[in-house]
């Protein structure tokens, strides 16, 4: 498929392409190579692993293997898992091979999906490298923001890193931190497209008996739903909504102030993956039919239009990029909805409703499915993948509510790679610690029990890459005003979520580093905030102070108001220097920050510490897993160096 094709998505009826989605390349270990993908039928596939023409090792998958989920008439996902017994070779071009069994004859990716393949490829290549030189990482991929996908980025990087003879430019893998959806944000042309695959493929029903429509069937394609979801979202009576903050009224469970086309389905949520990864459904969508919409929302939607056409543009490039290096993941908030468990008061009011709690699990069988599943499939055990399959199987709403339950009440969606140093990935959402003083109060991004579990994983390496989708150091200021405006009840208004918000998880994780076992080398890979910025970070007082460096990339495509955060910059140079009695009255007074300055504001703009704009993070690593080189790959076609400042930059 060409990128024209992908961009004129006018056809209404056409034969559905054998690969939906993928194949994605996710978890990559010395004895394993682990593979997501969709096709439109229920194939038997061959799986092959090679080096150079070699043959490593061949996995034969059959139609309905245990890997296999149908998510529809015409959709099966797939999780292969290719076992290599002699083990992978490190540091050495590598590449694998998927063949659809097709009546008779195995149609190779060279033919079901050639556009996946760089210049003179056969076959997608990748490089095993768990000595960790190079990573890339980023949060916050929104399709209609206005602005460039910085996964295209990626793929100019992979495109040059082949033009060498050898791997050496090659990185080590790609870490997406939070937000590789918006199920709660979504454009009226997105929500036109998820409708249409929803039906072309004949994804999962589902009753919806808390609601006025009773049925999924009633909602998908009803455009006289389409920027109306609010009105069909649950609230609870009384309290104070986020829009009528001073009316009463009621109070919407859902807080996100863009939540107008908010998925609810299962569907839909599957639709909106399918459609953000992979070029193959959009031919099927005619994004110009804006039949039943007028007024406000036909202007909002022909307005988001434009956006979403771009977006599609790009997707055989960002389809070719997943494929091509090993791709890790974890949810924030957007990748269920906004403020997911900020506070005790949001839980007890969203899994108290039947159809909120419905609505979040939706998404979370969704990330299970498309996600986590393939950041570490042992931890995922087969008891739970054949309850998922049983749900798709039957369709029983009974099935479907046991299994949210289950994944409610799940533990275990954080994960570490067995590299050097070591990378562990944190899950904030999930095993929150609940205020104690109020409902309305934020709650910690980790209880006391899953912190005492990260300490005991941290103690004895000596560098390690710990995986946070927010900053563990943030901006100062703005932890102010979202700390103002929690004492005053509006927590949900500000996105009140950070480290330093609730006192219990923010002294633990500060103790962490002041452990006299804790790594050295302490690098903390973020995202979340929409803007970009570098901090060292060193102890008080220690003669043998761990190196902590703060790293920041957020978003891949989405941004910081620009004015906003320029005045946010300027006042937090000012209000929290290094001279500034302000320091003391912060968490982290006994700690010593200094601010990176990134490179592209050198001359215009010397003081400006915070990078705002669309890009991916790079971070070159040294022999002792410190960071010696940090950047953003932006999509303006700048690279941009956070360079260690000057004496004046430490703060605290």
């Amino acid at each position: 498929m060409t990128t024209t094709e992908a961009a004129v998505p006018d056809q209404t009826t056409q034969v559905l392409p054998a690969i939906l989605a993928g194949p994605i390349l996710r978890h990559v270990s010395k004895h394993q190579l682990v593979l997501w993908l969709v096709t439109s039928q229920s194939y038997a596939i061959q799986a092959n692993c090679y080096q150079g023409d070699t043959l490593l090792a061949a996995a034969s998958f059959s139609s309905e293997h245990t890997g296999s989920v149908m998510l529809g008439r015409q959709a099966f996902l797939h999780l292969l898992i290719i076992n290599i017994p002699a083990g992978l070779p490190e540091d050495t071009w590598l590449s694998y091979d998927l063949g659809l069994q097709l009546g008779d004859q195995i149609q190779w990716l060279v033919t079901t999906a050639p556009h996946i393949l760089y210049t003179d490829e056969k076959r997608p290549r990748f490089a095993f490298k768990p000595n960790i030189t190079q990573v890339l990482h980023g949060s916050c991929r929104k399709p209609h923001y206005v602005g460039g996908d910085a996964l295209l980025v990626v793929d100019q990087q992979l495109a040059e890193a082949r033009a060498l003879s050898e791997p050496s430019e090659q990185p080590s893998l790609l870490m997406m931190t939070g937000d590789q959806v918006y199920n709660d944000d979504v454009s009226g042309p997105m929500l036109h497209a998820i409708h249409t695959v929803i039906t072309q493929l004949g994804l999962y029903e589902e009753s919806l008996d808390q609601t006025e429509l009773q049925h999924s069937r009633e909602l998908h394609g009803k455009r006289q739903h389409y920027y109306r979801r609010p009105e069909l979202l649950p609230s609870n009576p009384g309290g104070q909504g986020l829009r009528k903050i001073f009316r009463g009224a009621r109070k919407p469970i859902f807080t996100s102030a863009n939540a107008d086309n908010h998925l609810a389905t299962l569907a839909e949520v599957l639709g909106m993956y399918l459609l953000v990864w992979s070029p193959a459904l959009w031919p099927l969508v005619n994004l110009d039919d804006s039949t039943g919409l007028d007024g406000e929302a036909l202007e909002r939607y022909q307005a988001q239009l434009p956006a979403i056409k771009q977006f599609a543009k790009g997707l055989p490039r960002v389809q070719r990029v997943l494929a091509s290096i090993p791709t890790y993941m974890i949810f924030d908030d957007h990748d269920i909805t906004d403020d997911w468990n900020l506070s005790r008061d949001w839980e007890e009011n969203a899994y108290g409703h039947p159809l909120s709690r419905r609505i979040i699990g939706n998404c979370l069988i969704a990330y299970l499915l498309c996600q986590a599943w393939g950041n570490a499939p042992e931890r995922f055990p087969e008891p739970l993948i054949k309850a998922v399959q049983a749900l798709f199987r039957t369709g029983k709403g009974a099935l479907h509510d046991l299994l949210i339950d289950q994944l409610l009440k799940r533990e275990g969606w954080h994960y570490s790679l067995a590299t050097q140093p070591k990378i562990v990935v944190l899950d904030t959402r999930t095993q929150r610690w609940r205020s104690e003083t109020s409902a309305a109060d934020p709650s910690g991004l980790m209880d006391w029990e899953m912190l005492t579990e990260l300490q005991q994983e941290l103690i004895h390496e000596k560098a390690v890459i710990l995986v946070s989708p927010a900053p563990i150091f943030g901006v100062k200021l703005i932890e102010v005003v979202q700390r103002v405006f929690t004492w005053f009840g509006g927590s949900l208004m500000v996105d009140a979520e950070n480290w330093m918000a609730h006192p219990g998880s923010a002294n633990v994780i500060l103790n962490i580093f002041r452990h006299r076992r804790t790594p050295h080398n302490f690098t903390i890979l973020s995202g979340d905030v929409h803007y970009s910025f570098v901090y060292d970070v060193r102890l008080r007082h220690h003669e043998q102070t761990p190196h902590i460096w703060q790293i920041t990339a957020s978003g891949i495509k989405n941004a910081f108001p620009e004015k906003l955060l320029k005045h946010f910059d300027w006042l937090n140079r000012w209000l929290f220097a290094s001279y500034s009695p302000l320091n003391w009255l912060t968490r982290r007074r006994h700690m010593r920050i200094q601010q990176r300055r990134p490179s592209e504001h050198s001359g215009r703009y010397p003081h400006q510490r915070l990078y705002n704009g669309s890009g991916i993070g790079r971070v070159f690593f040294d022999e002792n897993g410190a960071p010696e080189r940090i950047q953003i790959l932006s999509t303006r076609d700048e690279c941009i160096q956070f360079n260690r400042g000057y004496e004046s930059d430490w703060m605290d």
